[in-house]
């Protein structure tokens, strides 16, 4: 029976049913809802909080952890950076990332920096750090159970993404105002670059996917359940039979217009030294081979990254 509205997965249920319903939700949407996904509700609190905390602190403050250089990698990148692909105005949003801190010597460290940290609010690092672990932890069972989707054995990703460049997200999207560029919107269409994104804080309204018919589907979780959706690289790897769809984040109207909007998306990345190759058995006649020439993660980020102008 096909799917007609997304629906709510839960971690919880037996492997082979949870990895063919999330396949099938990713087939349909590129997305997926899931509840029961095991990050502990005081930790999210406790970074809910601290994320408040933090954005709320004077931009020259804040502006003193933005680093030159680093495409936005760690750290704060200010209000008005980011910018979709193809689009005409910046993004209304400002983000801190956590990353991975790999030890010196590590031969993917010239790839991640180190993590850097705000001197307040009081606890922002050992509760991001534990949240990023979380994070990472549900992300690889999750890719657990879609290698099963894919005829894959269930550890299959693990190589691939053992001491991988993911990132976390802060994001605040500030009250709206008036001097925004004209068509502005808190996030523009865009399609992640990563292999699967986990978000929380998607309960508020605003993030909408764009269906296979080209309308608009908001996403809208129950309290506290993960968005998940595909990204670019899965859809590399799996040859497009797995699609990373156009998702965007619109303007609230009314009340809502004053309020700030908060969310925390992980991204789930590759190891930077990571080299694509076509899964086989996503390239049969009628769906050939479309990246015969292989390429790194970290190359591909690059380029992604200097189409949204966090890289110059």
């Amino acid at each position: 029976m096909p799917l007609t509205s997304l629906p709510v997965l839960s971690l919880e249920a037996p492997a082979e049913d949870f990895s063919q319903d999330i396949g099938n939700s990713f087939r349909t949407f590129g997305f997926a809802m899931v509840k029961d996904h095991g990050i502990d509700r005081e930790l999210i609190d406790r970074a809910w909080k601290l994320t408040a905390e933090f954005f709320d602190r004077p931009r020259d403050e804040k502006q003193k952890y933005f680093l030159e250089g680093l495409a936005g990698a760690r750290g704060y990148t200010p209000f008005g950076t980011e910018i979709a692909k193809d689009a005409k105005a910046h993004d209304l949003k400002e983000f801190w990332h956590v990353g991975r801190d790999l030890p010196d010597g590590h031969p993917l460290a010239d790839d991640q920096p180190n993590n850097v940290w705000p001197e307040a609010p009081e606890g922002f690092r050992e509760t991001m750090e534990a949240l990023f672990a979380a994070f990472d932890a549900t992300g690889a069972k999750i890719l657990s159970r879609i290698a099963g989707y894919l005829g894959l054995d269930e550890h299959w990703f693990e190589g691939p993404i053992e001491d991988g460049n993911s990132v976390m997200r802060l994001l605040h999207y500030p009250p709206l105002g008036d001097a925004a560029e004209e068509g502005a919107i808190r996030a523009g269409a865009h399609e992640d670059i990563n292999l699967i994104t986990l978000l929380l804080g998607a309960e508020e309204a605003g993030l909408q996917l764009k269906t296979r018919q080209g309308e608009w589907l908001d996403v809208s979780p129950p309290d506290g359940a993960l968005a998940i959706n595909v990204g670019d690289m899965l859809q590399r790897l799996t040859n497009h039979y797995l699609p990373s769809t156009t998702h965007r984040v619109i303007n609230p109207s009314g009340e809502r217009a004053r309020h700030s909007r908060y969310s925390m998306p992980f991204f789930l990345h590759l190891r930077s030294d990571y080299k694509f190759e076509t899964l086989p058995q996503c390239i049969t006649e009628e769906n050939p081979d479309r990246y015969p020439v292989s390429i790194t993660a970290d190359d591909y980020l690059k380029q992604r990254l200097r189409e949204i102008g966090l890289l110059k």
